[in-house]
């Protein structure tokens, strides 16, 4: 066997690598904004509802739109070449957003970076599940995951000292250029593993499903249902504490920019990142015995949310709240490589892609498009009718503790459905999974 076959187990986590460094730029591209909002809110004249909109819904809608149409594209050509062409969209505009002039002109290059990124998670965990065995595949996706809040933390550390130093439209600039050089990358090194490879003997062939019928197979699963809807309300607390935290610390508690990027960074990253990975490993764990666990990990994280969140934003030392952010940057975390894998194993191999892209429109248009947009026009309902100025973001911010008590129920519902419905699916047993990874190499068309 060769050790660039996509059938290696070495290789597996090589593409692995790659789908980690291409989500890297995603989520830095999407974060750097969050701590420009001080700056931009300055030269621009926005109000938070504008900057809501900015970080949520108008991201969101046209981030969910395409996701659907390119992940069915995704199902029927090369993955790689829907994930080059999604990260060439996505930061090229990001570069573009350094020229806007105004509101509109920012807004239209923000559609353009949602276009964009939308093309890529469908395609990286179509692809992942194609490169790990379910026994794998939560690790993988909470490795893989870990993009995330590493990127989060990336584009507050470096995009809070780009936008000090060389200001926002230069920071624009630099960090869309530096993820276009991924594009050529993905073309040349990435290689296409066969589809389902990993499902039970029994399983049907692929086919083309319509998307009538894609839906109606997905909304029939119970487990999947409620993940969905679980993670939607997770990511709502999730998207507007990450969007706000940094005006939060700025304007409430008088934080220099700085300062505020380099905590952010701290809890963002290494919070998220804890939680990503101990979410996978530990759902993976546990499932081993009784795959209800993998629901049932998110659902104590998400109400572990609750208390902690409380604390960081109605308490007035600076210090305590600081200290009590990482909790929560954690817990709303957990839920990522869990539920990705779930929904990736609940899912026939013919539309596993198309499954990562409905997953995404729901979370994405309630965690990215209510998340952010709810929290900055309660600040200025707050602020206009109670006169609580600054304080009323504190005041919103809180209120993300509601969404994170209802996914905890979700989360618990679904496990109660998963053995069930996750058991006829994927029947092989670990070591011949593993068997199969380290099977003799078969051409495999790049």
């Amino acid at each position: 066997m060769t050790s660039s076959s996509p059938r290696s187990l070495r290789y597996s986590w090589f593409a692995l690598a790659l789908l980690f460094v291409v989500a890297l730029f995603n989520y830095v591209d999407r974060t750097i904004l969050s701590i420009m909002q001080v700056a931009l809110k300055q030269d621009l004249d926005l109000s938070d509802t504008q900057l809501g909109a900015l970080t949520g819904l108008s991201f969101a809608v046209f981030y969910c739109t395409f996701a659907l149409p390119l992940a069915r594209l995704a199902d029927r050509v090369a993955r790689k070449y829907v994930l080059a062409a999604a990260l060439t969209v996505w930061t090229l505009m990001t570069t573009a957003s350094g020229l806007a002039v105004n509101y509109g002109t920012l807004l239209a290059c923000r559609v353009g970076v949602a276009v964009g990124e939308a093309g890529c998670v469908p395609a990286s965990q179509s692809l992942l599940s194609d490169f790990f065995p379910r026994h794998r595949r939560a690790v993988a996706m909470a490795v893989w995951g870990l993009a995330l809040p590493l990127g989060g933390m990336l584009g507050f550390a470096f995009g809070g000292k780009l936008t000090a130093a060389l200001g926002w439209r230069d920071t624009f600039i630099i960090v869309g250029l530096s993820g276009l050089v991924m594009a050529p990358v993905i073309l040349l090194l990435l290689k296409e593993p066969p589809r389902g490879r990993f499902d039970a003997p029994t399983a049907a062939p692929l086919r083309r499903r319509s998307v009538p019928e894609a839906l109606r197979l997905l909304w029939g699963l119970r487990s999947f249902r409620y993940l969905a809807l679980g993670e939607a309300l997770q990511a709502w607390a999730q998207i507007a504490m990450s969007s706000w935290n940094a005006p939060f610390y700025s304007r409430v508690h008088a934080m220099p920019i700085a300062e505020v990027a380099t905590w952010l960074a701290l809890s963002t990253g290494f919070g998220g990142a804890v939680g990503i990975f101990l979410g996978g490993a530990l759902a993976e764990r546990l499932s081993l015995r009784d795959v209800s666990w993998y629901m049932r990990v998110p659902a104590i994280a998400a109400l572990l949310t609750v208390p902690f969140a409380l604390v960081q934003y109605l308490t007035g030392d600076v210090r305590v709240s600081l200290v009590c952010s990482f909790i929560p940057a954690t817990m709303v975390n957990v839920y990522s490589a869990p539920g990705n894998a779930v929904s990736q194993t609940l899912s026939p191999p013919d539309m596993r892609a198309f499954t990562a892209a409905v997953y995404m429109l729901v979370v994405n248009l309630v965690g990215i498009g209510v998340g952010p947009t709810v929290v900055g026009a309660l600040s200025d309902l707050f602020a206009d009718r109670f006169g609580l100025g600054d304080n009323a973001l504190r005041y919103a911010l809180a209120t993300v503790v509601i969404p994170a008590t209802g996914a905890a129920a979700l989360f618990w519902l679904s496990s109660l459905h998963l053995r069930r419905e996750m058991r006829p699916l994927h029947e092989r047993t670990p070591a011949e999974a593993d068997a199969e990874v380290e099977a003799a190499a078969v051409a495999v068309p790049n």
